[in-house]
């Protein structure tokens, strides 16, 4: 008996048949020790489910460590954060960021800590905090890690919102009489003064451009709200494909897509989605140019955790990082005759759906559309 409790084996059986009875009754009450330790053990793995099935709902990625690095416990959301389908050692970060690795290894119980790196899902703004626990006499560590990128983005889109709305409204209040006015000075003094009407027009001509320019913006607030409804991306694809190239010359560029599975299906607005996947589409159009050996690639797939990944990549030049950082801003453009406005209301478009639209730091510029 005592061999197999060391053995962790609660299966041991005496025989009560055979014997005295004094050691029938030992051989009893030693089955039911054996039968109470069994019933302990499977109602603290049925625990250990259920606390894992929760850890796994939970929105905070969360990873048990020991002293020595190794991962006791884990759950689907640090997973997600990480880029990592397996994570059993703290050296297994090297791979997703070497400065991540060398903080998390250092970080000591309360500490707060921020990191920014970048994989596949692009840049992971990370924050990380730190707490401590003995159990079973060993010392763990229990990191909490939220990537804080959407909500900073949220923040940052409001306040363009607020913004632009201030924006359009005063300039909206100022341009607008000055534009009606010149355009009424200009029916009384026809044919009169033709320095004044040349100049009366030229002040309505640039107002009245003007209050084009700040309408386009007003898109940027009006975004309906999403309707959505389950359609198969194949199929979305193929028609946004065909659009892009009747809208813009593409004859010279070749263009392959992947779907996986064939029969993959999403649930957002296909109106609104379509704007954002056309825009992408034409900008990746506009960045090849007449670059003989143009390449486009879409492809969409559900990753493990049942996120849908649109992947929009061109083999136009490369987006310099300076300028890779502010393309989603408003009225931020290096386009001549460019608004700055479309990358910022597909990633809003993105946002009100609940997904994310980001850049990847990669030679080839990759957009990628993330439905979650």
């Amino acid at each position: 008996m005592i061999d197999a409790l060391e053995n962790n084996d609660n299966t041991f059986h005496f025989t009560e048949e055979n014997g005295t009875p004094e050691s029938k009754e030992i051989n009893r009450a030693l089955n039911r020790v054996g039968h109470i330790l069994y019933s302990v053990k499977a109602e603290t793995a049925q625990q250990e489910k259920y606390y894992e099935l929760i850890l796994d709902f939970v929105s905070t990625g969360l990873v048990v460590l020991n002293d020595n690095g190794a991962v006791y416990q884990k759950n689907k959301e640090a997973l997600r954060i990480l880029g990592l389908n397996v994570f059993t050692h703290i050296r297994q970060l090297s791979q997703v960021d070497a400065q991540l690795m060398e903080k998390i290894e250092n970080c000591r119980p309360g500490d707060k800590l921020q990191v920014i790196f970048h994989n596949e899902r692009g840049t992971i703004n990370l924050s990380i905090r730190v707490s401590e626990i003995n159990v079973r006499k060993e010392h763990l560590r229990i990191l909490a890690l939220n990537d804080i990128n959407t909500e900073l983005d949220e923040k940052e889109i409001d306040s363009w919102i607020r913004l632009t709305r201030v924006l359009t409204h005063e300039i909206m209040n100022s341009v607008t009489p000055i534009t009606s006015l010149c355009d009424t000075l200009l029916s009384i003094s026809a044919n009169k003064d033709e320095e004044i009407n040349h100049g009366l027009q030229t002040i309505s001509t640039t107002g009245k451009g003007l209050l084009a320019f700040v309408e386009s913006y007003r898109q940027f607030t009006r975004i309906p709200t999403p309707e959505p409804s389950l359609f198969y991306v194949k199929a979305f694809i193929e028609r946004m494909v065909e659009l892009a190239c009747h809208q813009h010359p593409c004859e010279h560029i070749r263009f392959h897509t992947e779907i996986t599975p064939a029969d993959l299906i999403v649930y957002a607005d296909e109106n609104l989605i379509s704007q954002v996947v056309i825009n992408l589409l034409k900008n990746a159009i506009q960045a090849i140019g007449n670059q003989p050996d143009g390449r486009i690639e879409l492809k969409a797939s559900c990753n493990d955790m049942e996120e849908i990944w649109i992947e929009i990549k061109n083999n136009g030049p490369e987006i310099p990082a300076e300028i890779a950082e502010h393309i989603f801003i408003p009225f931020f453009t290096t386009k001549e005759g460019g608004s700055g406005i479309g990358l910022s209301i597909s990633r809003q478009i993105m946002r009100l759906s609940g997904g994310s639209l980001t850049l990847l730091r990669e030679k080839e510029t990759t957009f990628i559309l993330k439905f979650k």
